[in-house]
């Protein structure tokens, strides 16, 4: 991790040339926080569900019908984001440097904020006028998401709309984009690579879908150089997940 205490390229004053190794050094610390997220909150999720459903063991079908159902998938979310965010913590620590500071977690300008989401919302605008004009869905009337409730539907506010956004762009737009942008890559490229990536690990969407969240994340990832704020991209996601969620009602 020797490399990270180096500061951002995109500051002033920088002259450090860019080296491979921040590249696949940074890879190697957001597959491990993936790793952790995944484990954790499948395992979290798991003991939750046999303590739920008084069962002993489900099998790996079980689980995955279980776990798109939203108010327990979002519950695997909100479990396993704090390891992932440990990980990058450590990673950081590690290195002698300020988690804070490494991943720009500094508070945007309310102008910032006031032009972040209205481009969001211009870009959601967008895409749903494209989406229904070619005919490749329709507003959607029903949801086959299950929530059980309030108390699941609160459940699914949480895990989408405040424990994703934060897990998500703390690992691309924070610390993803930070050490790649210390590489070959540079600020652009670091854009662009972490912007395919968070979009093909959507894996729950078609390709349609993920590549309008490729281009969601290219905006995403604008902010976070323009602003210097990671907190912005958390900010606009997390409203981008409650619009899809109040949208895709009503619930079962």
């Amino acid at each position: 991790m020797s490399d990270l205490e180096n500061a951002d390229p995109s500051a002033a004053g920088s002259t450090r040339p860019p080296r491979t190794w921040d590249f696949m050094e940074t890879l190697f610390v957001a597959l491990l926080a993936d790793g952790a997220f995944v484990l954790t909150g499948g395992i979290a999720l798991s003991l939750l569900l046999i303590a739920y459903g008084g069962t002993k063991s489900l099998t790996s079908a079980e689980f995955q019908a279980t776990w798109w159902q939203g108010r327990w998938q979002a519950s695997g979310i909100m479990m396993g984001t704090p390891a992932a965010i440990a990980v990058l913590w450590l990673a950081v620590r590690m290195a002698g440097r300020d988690f804070a500071d490494y991943l720009a977690l500094n508070w945007p300008r309310r102008d910032e904020v006031v032009v972040g989401f209205g481009v969001m919302i211009i870009l959601m605008t967008i895409e749903s006028f494209v989406t229904i004009k070619l005919g490749i869905t329709t507003p959607q009337t029903n949801s086959n998401v299950v929530v059980g409730g309030a108390a699941g539907l609160l459940s699914l506010a949480i895990g989408y709309s405040v424990a994703a956004p934060v897990m998500e762009e703390f690992v691309f737009r924070g610390f993803m984009f930070r050490g790649w942008s210390l590489s070959f890559l540079g600020p652009y490229g670091a854009i662009a690579l972490t912007a395919a990536l968070w979009a093909f690990n959507h894996t729950q969407y078609g390709w349609y879908d993920r590549s309008w969240l490729f281009v969601t994340g290219l905006v995403l990832g604008y902010f976070r150089l323009r602003t210097n704020s990671t907190w912005l991209p958390v900010m606009l996601h997390s409203g981008m997940n409650m619009a899809i969620i109040f949208l895709g009602g009503p619930y079962i």
